[in-house]
């Protein structure tokens, strides 16, 4: 009876342990599942009517209004028309039909060559996955493509190629927070991101194979703060010798997004810039734009003679302030880290540092940074403080907790 006993609570305990075991798991790849396919609307901002598509590797089934209607490898070019509200699709100078959707659906090893007709492009490759459908009277594409290779594509569309390896393992790793964390910035129209910088540039499959190890070596390492919670993975080309603020630039306090003193940055490519400017349509433009008071003296002399030698956000005289920001958007100047000095009597030129918003990863710094040595955590911890990097396949459960 003992035993009996003994033995049915040990099954119990088996159950229970079993059950306690299939949660966890769950909770554990759950986030990753979400995560593995991604929808990309690819040439975003472009009118297509009329592209070449060829399998590049792999085999495919081509599902059109629901049915199969094909498979194919790679000896086949097919063409797409734009036709009212329709694709007419050919194959090999033979029309198939008019179609309202068609997917091209392959497996993970899988590539399919785009060319452009109009617009005219270059060719590109698109790994996975892609799906035709007529969308505000012109084509549109969506790849669906593994998360992996997404990153890749961004992460060279972001970063170049022939850059460093731990270089490539940073750009992975932020591209893949950023991802993850907008990964639903598009969902009310059909799709997860675009290729587009407002979500992150992506062009296809990168050229430079070597990010594919860098890849590999950060498998699922994404960056978090101290709530867990996915960073805003903002990043720009220069700092210019100091990165910014959160609150200087959105208008909203991130404990991760800090002002770092950047000397990685001094002295690489796009660390200083410089632009001249009539006298008399700089003090205009902050007349009409700005309301600036240009006839006071004290702020006519504080708009011409201005100087940062640590970041500013305003050029100011007494009670009137001009962002920065909106300054380098209205101008077209590569950063807000400028300082302004008098030419002559009629002409002023700016002596700017660095490229970009100045948030968070400086992208010359950080290459500068892996070149001596510096490995990928290292890094990535200089440039947003109070940050944690956690694989992504653990944060759901550890969020759950």
């Amino acid at each position: 009876m003992y035993l009996i006993q003994a033995t049915n609570y040990s099954l119990k305990k088996i159950l229970i342990l079993t059950v306690f075991s299939i949660v966890v798991l769950m909770l554990f790849s759950s986030f990753f599942i979400i995560a593995e396919n991604l929808q990309i609307r690819i040439f975003t901002n472009l009118k297509l009517n009329a592209f070449n598509v060829n399998v590049n590797a792999g085999t495919y089934k081509i599902i059109a209004d629901g049915s199969l209607i094909a498979e194919t490898k790679g000896e086949s070019m097919f063409k797409f028309n734009l036709k009212g509200d329709s694709i007419e699709l050919n194959l090999n100078d033979k029309l198939i039909g008019t179609f309202k959707y068609i997917k091209f659906s392959g497996d993970d090893l899988s590539e399919l060559k785009v060319k452009l007709i109009n617009p005219d492009r270059k060719s590109r490759i698109y790994q996975n996955n892609l799906s035709f459908s007529v969308n505000e009277g012109y084509i549109r594409i969506l790849n669906e493509a593994i998360l992996d290779n997404y990153i890749a594509g961004v992460t060279e569309a972001e970063a170049g190629s022939r850059s460093t390896l731990e270089f490539y393992k940073v750009q992975v790793i932020l591209a893949r927070t950023f991802a993850l964390a907008h990964i639903n910035k598009h969902v009310t129209e059909g799709f997860s991101l675009c290729d587009q910088v407002h979500c992150q540039a992506f062009y296809g499959k990168p050229k430079d194979l070597s990010i594919y190890t860098a890849i590999e070596e950060t498998k699922g390492k994404v960056v978090v703060d101290d709530n867990l919670n996915l960073i805003i993975a903002a990043f720009h080309s220069n700092s210019g010798g100091q990165t910014a603020n959160s609150e200087d630039v959105w208008g909203a306090r991130t404990t991760y997004l800090r002002s770092v003193n950047d000397s990685f940055s001094i002295r690489m490519p796009n660390s200083k810039w410089e632009r001249k400017m009539l006298t008399d349509d700089w003090l205009t433009y902050l007349k009409l734009k700005h309301n600036y008071p240009i006839e006071n003296n004290n702020a006519k002399n504080a708009a011409i003679n201005f100087t940062q030698n640590q970041r500013k956000y305003y050029i100011e005289c007494n009670a009137s302030k001009v962002p920065l920001k909106n300054v380098r958007l209205d101008l077209q100047l590569k950063s807000t880290y400028f300082s302004i000095s008098e030419i002559n009597k009629d002409s002023i030129i700016f002596k700017g540092r660095g490229f970009g918003h100045g948030l968070g990863m400086c992208q010359e710094g950080a290459m500068r940074m892996s070149k001596l040595g510096y490995k990928y955590p290292e890094i990535i911890s200089f440039y947003y403080k109070n940050i944690q990097l956690i694989d992504m396949r653990k944060l759901s459960f550890f969020k759950d907790e």
